[in-house]
C-alpha cells in the first residue's frame, strides 16, 4: 500500500499551510458545528410524539409530515455545491443554521400557538433545507481540516455529531417529562445553536483566509466561475462514491427508524428496553467513528471499509436471527460498528480534490440522502408483510454488493 492511500488526508494541490494553531482552531470549531446540528435536528425529533399529539394526527398523517423535512434537505443537497462555492463554507453555515433556527421556532409554535399542520410543515421544510446545506458545507470544511492535520479525523466529526444528537435526545426527553412546552424548548434550542454555529465559523480555515490561499491563482480562475456540479454528476467515481454512501446512510437510517421497534416486535422487549437498543446501536456508531481514524490511517480506507462493511452484515444478521435477546444486542452493537465509517470516508473521498470538492460532495450527499427519503416507509411496507424484524434483513442485502463499490473511496492517484 502507498503512503498516500495509508493516510488519507495527503493534500492533494499546493496551497499556503496555515500555522498549526489556526488548524486546530478550526478543529474545534468544525466539531462544534457538527455537534450544534445534530443537537437541532434531534430537538426535533425528540419532540415528535408531541407533534402528533398536539396535532391530532394519524401515523400515516404524521409520516406524510416528515416527508416535509426530507424534501427540504434533498432540495438542499441539489444546490448545496453552487451555494458552497460561491458563499464559501463559513457563510453557508452560518446563513444555513439561522434557517433551521427559524425553522425550529416555527415548528413550535405551529405545534403549540396555532396548531397547523401547514405552519409545521413549512417550518420543517426550512430546517431539512437548512440542515441540509449545513451538512455540505461543514464536510466541506471538514475534509480541508483533515487535508492540513495530515491524518484522518473526519469519522471524529461525524461523532461529534452523533454525540450532539444523543444530547438533543436526551434535553427532549428531559423537557418533555417536565411538561416544558414545545415551543419554549425549540425556541432556547434555536438560539442556542445559532449563537454557537456564528461563533464557531469564525474560526473556519475559509474564513481566516488559510486554506483558499492558493499558491497558483489562475489554476482555479475556471472554477470560480462555474461551481463543476453539472461536471460532477457525469464523473463515474462521484457516482460509485455517492451510490455507497447511500447504502451505508439507509444501513444507519434503517438502524435509527426501526431497531428500537423491532426488537418490541420481534424480540418482545418492553418499550423502555427498545429505546435502549436504539441507544446500544447510537453508542456503538460513537465509539466507531471515534476509534475508526486510527485504523483509516494505519490501513487505508479501502480495507478498513472491506472490514467494516463486512462487521455490519454480520451484525444485522444476529441481531435479527439470535434466539437470545444479550446475542441480539451484541448484534445491535457490531451493526453500528460496522455503519459507522461508510458515511464520514465517503464524504472524505468526494472531497479529495480541494477545488471540486464542494461540487461533489454535494452530489454524494444528494445521492446519499435519498436514503433517508426513501428507507423509512420502503422498510415500513416490508415489515407490514413479513414483520419488522425480519424486514431489516433488507440492510445486508443491499450491503454485499455494496462491497463492489469501497474500491472507489481510493485517492486518484492511487487508482
Amino acid at each position: 500500500m502507498s503512503p498516500t492511500e495509508a493516510n488519507p488526508a495527503t493534500p492533494t494541490s499546493p496551497a499556503v499551510v496555515p500555522p498549526p494553531r489556526q488548524v486546530l482552531a478550526a478543529r474545534t470549531g468544525v466539531a462544534f458545528v457538527f455537534a450544534l446540528n445534530g443537537l437541532a435536528v434531534a430537538s426535533w425529533f425528540s419532540r415528535v410524539p408531541a407533534a402528533r399529539e398536539g396535532l391530532g394526527l394519524s401515523a400515516g398523517q404524521l409520516g406524510l409530515l416528515l416527508l416535509a423535512m426530507s424534501l427540504g434537505a434533498i432540495l438542499a443537497m441539489v444546490t448545496a455545491g453552487a451555494v458552497v462555492h460561491r458563499a464559501g463554507s463559513p457563510r453557508t453555515v452560518a446563513g444555513s443554521t439561522a434557517l433551521v433556527a427559524v425553522g425550529l421556532v416555527v415548528v413550535g409554535a405551529g405545534i403549540g400557538a396555532w396548531s397547523s399542520v401547514t405552519v409545521v410543515a413549512l417550518g420543517l421544510a426550512a430546517i431539512g433545507y437548512g440542515s441540509g446545506l449545513t451538512d455540505v458545507a461543514m464536510n466541506v470544511e471538514a475534509a480541508l481540516v483533515e487535508r492540513r492535520l495530515g491524518r484522518t479525523i473526519m469519522p471524529r466529526f461525524h461523532a461529534a455529531w452523533s454525540l450532539g444528537t444523543v444530547t438533543g435526545a436526551g434535553l427532549g426527553a428531559a423537557t418533555a417529562h417536565a411538561g416544558f412546552p414545545v415551543f419554549a424548548h425549540l425556541t432556547l434550542v434555536a438560539a442556542l445553536v445559532l449563537v454557537g454555529t456564528l461563533v464557531a465559523v469564525r474560526f473556519f480555515l475559509t474564513a481566516r483566509g488559510g486554506a483558499e490561499a492558493r499558491t497558483d491563482e489562475t489554476a482555479t480562475a475556471g472554477h470560480r466561475r462555474d461551481s463543476g456540479v453539472l461536471r460532477a454528476w457525469r464523473e463515474p467515481r462521484t457516482l460509485l462514491v455517492g451510490l455507497l454512501v447511500l447504502i451505508m446512510a439507509f444501513t444507519e437510517g434503517t438502524a435509527n427508524d426501526w431497531v428500537a421497534v423491532a426488537f418490541i416486535d420481534g424480540h418482545g422487549v418492553s418499550e423502555a428496553a427498545g429505546a435502549a437498543v436504539f441507544g446500544i446501536f447510537v453508542a456503538a456508531m460513537t465509539v466507531g467513528r471515534t476509534a475508526g481514524t486510527i485504523a483509516l490511517d494505519r490501513w487505508g480506507r479501502v480495507p478498513v471499509l472491506f472490514a467494516t462493511v463486512g462487521l455490519a452484515v454480520v451484525g444485522v444478521v444476529i441481531a435479527v436471527l439470535a434466539t437470545s435477546t444479550p446475542v441480539a444486542l451484541a448484534g445491535v452493537a457490531l451493526w453500528g460498528l460496522g455503519a459507522s465509517l461508510g458515511f464520514p470516508v465517503g464524504m472524505s473521498a468526494a472531497a479529495d480534490d480541494e477545488d471540486r470538492a464542494p461540487a461533489r460532495v454535494s452530489v454524494v450527499a444528494t445521492i446519499g440522502y435519498t436514503a433517508f427519503l426513501a428507507g423509512p416507509p420502503f422498510v415500513g411496507l416490508l415489515g407490514d408483510h413479513v414483520g419488522t424484524l425480519k424486514a431489516l434483513l433488507v440492510v445486508p442485502i443491499l450491503l454485499v454488493p455494496a462491497l463492489a463499490l469501497v474500491p472507489a473511496t481510493r485517492r486518484a492517484e492511487v487508482r
